[in-house]
């Protein structure tokens, strides 16, 4: 992760963010911007949600692939059941009784893909969403997302964002690293990797799973953070997963969502380096920007 620059500078808003840096780095202290040439990212994914647009579902959204399909040839169409029922009656109802009390409605889901499959685009009639599993630094994902953002804005109008999120899923892998064999409390900070740091006890752990959900020094914005342990697919290594989710519920103007996520990337730097020793912060090799 890197620290960011925004899209467009908007007096009010930028200001506000300007201020923001003053007033302090809490709750994660600042950090040196850095460039990870042995990244742990799996996953990033930026969210924008709005006010239901029917249109989107009326017809296929032909003009927004027009937009980017240069970039985003893979085209994939779904859909999906919603059921809506208070729990204490579904819970009680077989689903096949269920199923003929509720109509539930189809939510249409149009997947754009990148050649390679690397990076996807979902629309959806209330978000937008842009995920990549070739993360390489936030310059280069925010011009990604710009050309869906902009045949969004351009097709579909929407007025403004109801919830904004960015989301950073790093899976540490020791074996990757040059780190295998080595105990996850060199690796990880007490306040992350707590049982986990007790020797004896934690290289016994089998399964590990925490979560917590921190205000930001912005009031309106949070990170819900998960960790866990998942086993890798072809050899199952025991990896620790850091699931960082940035949000807003806010609304928030079209003019301000640039400045909102450049916001979040920041905190996600800050984030990451505040979760991990300085051992692990090396082995990952990373260049000062």
């Amino acid at each position: 992760m890197d620290n960011p620059s925004s899209f467009v500078v908007q007096d009010g808003y930028y200001s506000f963010f300007a201020y923001r840096e003053e007033l302090g780095a809490m709750p994660f202290p600042q950090t040196p911007r850095v460039l990870y040439h042995k990244n742990p990212l799996d996953q990033v994914i930026c969210q924008l949600r709005f006010p239901p647009i029917l249109r989107i579902e009326a017809a296929i959204p032909a003009d927004f692939q027009d937009s980017i399909r240069d970039a985003f040839p893979g085209f994939a169409e779904s859909s999906e059941l919603k059921v809506e029922m208070p729990p204490e009656v579904s819970d009680q109802v077989p689903p096949s009784i269920l199923r003929q009390m509720v109509q539930p409605p189809h939510l249409k889901s149009f997947e754009f893909a990148s050649e390679d499959g690397k990076r996807k685009v979902h629309l959806t009639r209330t978000f937008l969403a842009l995920s990549t599993s070739d993360y390489h630094r936030w310059e280069t994902f925010k011009e990604v997302l710009k050309r869906p953002l902009d045949a969004l804005i351009q097709v579909y109008s929407p007025q403004y964002f109801v919830r904004i999120g960015l989301r950073y899923i790093d899976i540490i892998r020791r074996s990757k690293l040059g780190l295998s064999g080595v105990p996850w409390r060199e690796l990880l900070c007490p306040h992350i990797s707590a049982v986990l740091g007790y020797p004896g006890v934690g290289e016994n752990v089998e399964t590990q799973e925490a979560m917590y959900a921190v205000t930001l020094d912005d009031p309106s914005g949070a990170v819900r953070i998960r960790t866990n342990f998942v086993e890798a697919k072809d050899d199952g290594e025991i990896c620790f997963v850091i699931d960082s989710d940035f949000f807003t519920d806010q609304k928030t103007s079209l003019q301000e969502a640039a400045a909102r996520l450049d916001y979040f990337n920041t905190r996600g730097s800050r984030l990451i380096r505040w979760c991990i020793t300085e051992r692990l912060h090396l082995a990952m090799e990373p260049e000062q920007l």
